[in-house]
């Protein structure tokens, strides 16, 4: 389990495989929500930002654009044409000792659960 600050955050997510089944809109001719997503999103913080990251091409996006918002699946920024190999995060700790960067590799397709906890001492 992840234990952050009640800090404002930044979360970045994969979109195929993370918060739709992979490939789906290929495979089947549109987006299959994962199980899980919609609570996931539920309860992030409505102050915190929202980025959403996808390999796929940039005419796509229209139609990810309206599967989100039928989906009430809230986002600040979604960034289409990324490479497919690995996504680094480097960020500064606070000179506190709070980590500011943490990085969680789910299996794909597979349920979303995110387990952590906020703790109001960090």
């Amino acid at each position: 389990m992840f234990e952050f600050s009640s800090l404002n955050k930044t979360w970045i997510l994969d979109v195929d495989g993370t918060i739709v089944k992979h490939n789906g809109y290929i495979i089947d001719g549109f987006d299959t929500l994962l199980d899980g997503v919609k609570d996931f999103f539920d309860n992030i913080n409505p102050q915190d930002k929202v980025i959403l990251l996808t390999a796929r091409k940039s005419e796509n996006l229209e139609n990810l654009k309206n599967f989100l918002k039928e989906n009430n699946i809230r986002y600040d920024y979604l960034l289409t044409d990324m490479p497919m190999g690995e996504r680094i995060l480097i960020n500064d700790s606070k000179p506190s000792g709070l980590n500011t960067a943490y990085s969680f590799n789910k299996k794909r397709d597979g349920i979303f659960s995110f387990p952590y906890v906020v703790n109001e001492d960090l």
